[in-house]
């Protein structure tokens, strides 16, 4: 988007919450936007950012990610695999229908069904059943330590709302399927759903009849969304005041914003990592130069790939500090994070061409690299200096260059050889990443590669309460994925956020706002 463009289209926001819509409008920007408003179709972070304002799950968290009370108010564990809700009362949904544990029944069954994309987040559940109108029991295939913190982003629809509008199924998004719930949202949250236009702006007005209000009297009455992919365009839309908050400055500006004293930047280290993930398991891959083989089915060339990848040059120079070199895609402040095991390969130029000799490429291997440009920080700037490094060892890489809505179908049909992605817990434990990025039944999870025994143990660790075994798992499966090499990991971000001062935005560490927190200043 141009800056004259993103200017105009701000300036329509703006008057568009004119005088008709007095109050405290809240206008933030980011490089890109949510992929559907169906909460169930894509676990990806901004998706996840939307959803977080207009629906609730039983289990909230608070932006340190502290859990605290949803739409249940109370839990007890009354068998090892059946844990008992008892609901929030006098709750309703932004159209009027009462909220009951028919509603949470039917939301848990559309998440595990299979077009949704959080069946594998839930993926221990075995049953879900009202007791009565505020009661709901959810049984597992075995003790589940971790399914509080599973369940935080199963958001709860109204099953009526879903009937009415045929959208009982969630979307299939890979299949670019359209229906009522990829742009309308009904939830019980702080924020209703009031204007969505994808990749131009949506809205959202405060509920007044949200539950919470009474304990979290926020005075937010508007929220205006723009993405903005072009990041000269969303600073400068921010610099000249047509934005209060801006999710991701460009780490080359955030010393500009800071010294304008016209707004403050937040920093906090985020429980993600950024990788480079490589096709093991297709005997052909669709892009390489090499035919009849799978040059990254040889654990060799997987681990020249790590070796010619310079992460410190990355967190240094591309992404300035506001990241720190990976060597596992278990990042800091995740339970089970060790970090003697992230400690990524070192940059060895002549030890990672030996390596390809031996496997038998000494000339290397051409291959295509698939990258968003709108979906993490320096995305685009990082692919670019990985096409460099790689070439100083042989292997030609093509950057293919797209945005997130075009990116992410093909990691998650597994339509790719080597690619980008990014992986942020939901659930503050290293089984979410482990089972996400290494299990095949995962969508997320495009390297295709095979270790029975590394599954095994994953999907044991799902139901270890034990603590001290379970935690030897967790150390042992990383230990086993890191040296696997399917993965190139490359950084932990450091997220920053600007605001102008006078709006208060609260961080959170997973990087998705909580706009119920946020406060204009009296």
């Amino acid at each position: 988007m141009s800056l004259h463009r993103a200017l105009a289209v701000l300036a329509a926001v703006t008057f568009f919450a004119g005088p008709a819509h007095a109050g405290n409008v809240l206008r933030w920007a980011s490089q890109g936007d949510a992929m559907t408003m169906d909460s169930h179709a894509q676990n990806e972070g901004q998706t996840r950012t939307f959803a977080q304002q207009v629906e609730e799950a039983l289990v909230s968290r608070k932006p340190d990610l502290t859990k605290i009370p949803g739409l249940a108010v109370s839990w007890q564990l009354v068998k090892p695999t059946t844990w008992e809700f008892k609901l929030r009362p006098n709750v309703k949904f932004h159209d009027g229908r009462p909220f009951s544990s028919d509603d949470v029944v039917f939301s848990f069954k559309r998440a595990l069904m299979p077009t949704s994309d959080l069946k594998d987040l839930i993926a221990t559940v075995a049953d879900v059943k009202a007791v009565d109108s505020l009661t709901v029991r959810i049984t597992t295939k075995g003790p589940d330590p971790i399914l509080l913190d599973e369940i935080t982003n199963i958001f709860i629809m109204s099953r009526g709302w879903a009937d009415e509008h045929k959208v009982t199924t969630p979307q299939d998004y890979n299949a670019k399927q359209e229906t009522y719930a990829v742009r309308h949202k009904n939830g019980t949250g702080p924020f209703k759903l009031e204007l969505r236009e994808p990749d131009v702006r949506t809205v959202m007005v405060k509920n007044p009849d949200w539950w919470g209000l009474k304990d979290n009297p926020h005075n937010i009455d508007r929220i205006i969304y723009t993405p903005i992919q072009n990041k000269a365009t969303r600073v400068a839309a921010l610099l000249s005041g047509e934005l209060d908050f801006l999710l991701d400055p460009p780490v080359q500006d955030v010393a500009r914003i800071e010294s304008s004293g016209m707004f403050q930047v937040q920093r906090a280290t985020s429980p993600w990592t950024i990788f480079l993930g490589m096709n093991a398991g297709r005997k052909e891959l669709l892009s390489s130069s090499v035919k009849g083989k799978n040059p990254f089915a040889d654990v060799r060339v997987r681990k020249a790939m790590n070796m010619a990848v310079d992460v410190n040059a990355i967190t240094q120079r591309i992404m300035r500090g506001f990241a720190q070199p990976a060597g596992n895609v278990v990042p800091p402040g995740v339970y089970g994070y060790d970090p003697a095991i992230d400690v990524h390969l070192s940059f060895d130029v002549d030890g990672a061409k030996k390596l390809l000799t031996e496997a038998g490429y000494p000339q290397g291997f051409d291959v295509r690299l698939d990258c968003p440009n709108d979906r993490y920080l320096n995305d685009e700037q990082v692919c670019q200096a990985v096409v460099g490094m790689l070439a100083r060892i042989g292997v030609k890489v093509t950057l293919d260059l797209k945005p997130r809505t075009l990116h992410f179908p093909k990691v998650q049909t597994k339509q790719t050889d080597f690619y980008m992605y990014g992986w942020g817990t939901d659930t503050t434990d290293a089984h979410n990443h482990l089972s996400f990025l290494a299990l095949p039944t995962s969508v997320s999870n495009a390297t295709q590669y095979v270790d029975q025994p590394l599954f095994d143990l994953i999907n044991a660790m799902a139901t270890e309460i034990d603590k001290a075994k379970r935690d030897a798992m967790i150390k042992e499966a990383s230990i086993k994925l890191r040296d696997a090499y399917s993965y190139i990991p490359l950084d932990h971000p450091i997220i920053a956020w600007a605001t102008r001062k006078g709006v208060n935005v609260p961080i959170a560490t997973d990087n998705l706002p909580h706009f119920e927190y946020a406060r204009f200043a009296p």
